[in-house]
């Protein structure tokens, strides 16, 4: 029998309740992650938490402390937000961070994140899907991306025919399939949904090329980086549609806790919803915690929060 047994009756969060901060991982998101975990670890020290203990991952099944009543999930990525992690502390019985497992399996897998969007009626850019070496039937301009990775890893928008065989090599570094979708042009926008809440829309503006990995994260790429407007500079009827869209993609499927969902919004004032991140970064630079700054909860209130929510969400 395990060491760790999940209590059955309600469990109240208390500033010395055993919290094992998790960071780290396999995947290429890992410095990124270590980056996001050691920023609340400080917030939750300085909320008045004395009971957090950092964890850098670096296994499949890595060893939680002793009386760990909860775990804060800060893997991006691999393993930490495919499902991965959560099935390994379901089995441990140990309360986490975020979106359970089957929910953290279909965000992580865009493929399957997309056929739940088209059952559902989300609005998405239409797509194919492509084994590695194949080319797409979709014309150019495209987007091509490896289905299971995050921070914009592997994905190039392609613009001439002749930019195909490169972009499919690329996507192909990450595994056999390869998601091609049609090219939007529009808006970069992302919106934070915090225990069912939409949070304002943050528009994404990358000050080169598009929001890849460089324009996300420039102190870890050097890249030149991206400005944010919160709330987005569109108008009150777009808000309201692009938060609508965002919604009805976390609920098609079954997020818990919190999440962060990509949209595009075209000149007409169309949305279209790229995908949902269940591990939203949460650095210096991250827009999860500023869109909750917008609506005056402070990065150390949201850590506590999620840590709080997270404690009594079943899983299973």
């Amino acid at each position: 029998m395990s060491k760790h047994i999940a209590k059955q009756h309600m469990k109240t969060l208390t500033k010395d309740t055993a919290i094992a901060l998790l960071m780290g991982g396999p995947g290429s998101e890992r410095e990124v992650s270590l980056v996001s975990g050691n920023a609340v670890l400080e917030a939750l020290r300085a909320e008045g938490f004395t009971n957090v203990t950092p964890v850098v991952v670096d296994s499949e099944r890595p060893a939680i402390p002793e009386g760990t009543e909860l775990c804060y999930n800060m893997i991006h990525g691999t393993y930490g937000e495919d499902g991965g992690l959560q099935t390994y502390l379901e089995e441990l019985g140990i309360p986490y961070t975020g979106a359970g497992s089957a929910t953290s399996r279909n965000c992580f897998d865009k493929i399957l994140t997309k056929k739940a969007f088209f059952a559902a009626g989300v609005p998405t850019p239409a797509d194919e899907v492509i084994p590695s070496g194949a080319m797409p039937t979709i014309g150019v301009p495209c987007v091509i991306k490896p289905p299971c990775e995050g921070s914009s890893v592997g994905v190039s928008i392609v613009k001439t025919a002749e930019e195909l065989p490169a972009a499919v090599a690329e996507a192909a570094k990450y595994g056999t399939d390869i998601l091609v979708e049609e090219y939007i042009d529009g808006k970069e926008l992302t919106v934070a949904i915090f225990n069912g809440t939409a949070l304002p829309v943050i528009h994404i503006a990358p000050r080169e090329g598009f929001y890849d990995f460089a324009n996300k994260y420039p102190a870890l790429s050097g890249g030149v980086g991206s400005d944010y407007i919160c709330p987005a500079d569109i108008s009150e009827e777009e808000t309201k549609a692009v938060q609508a869209a965002a919604l009805a993609a976390y609920q098609a499927l079954n997020v818990e806790v919190y999440g962060r969902v990509d949209v595009l919004l075209t000149a007409e004032g169309k949305p279209y919803v790229l995908e949902i991140n269940t591990i939203p970064g949460m650095t210096g630079a991250s827009l999860f915690p500023k869109a909750a700054a917008a609506v005056g909860i402070s990065f150390g209130e949201l850590c506590s929060r999620i840590a709080e929510i997270s404690l009594n969400q079943p899983r299973g």
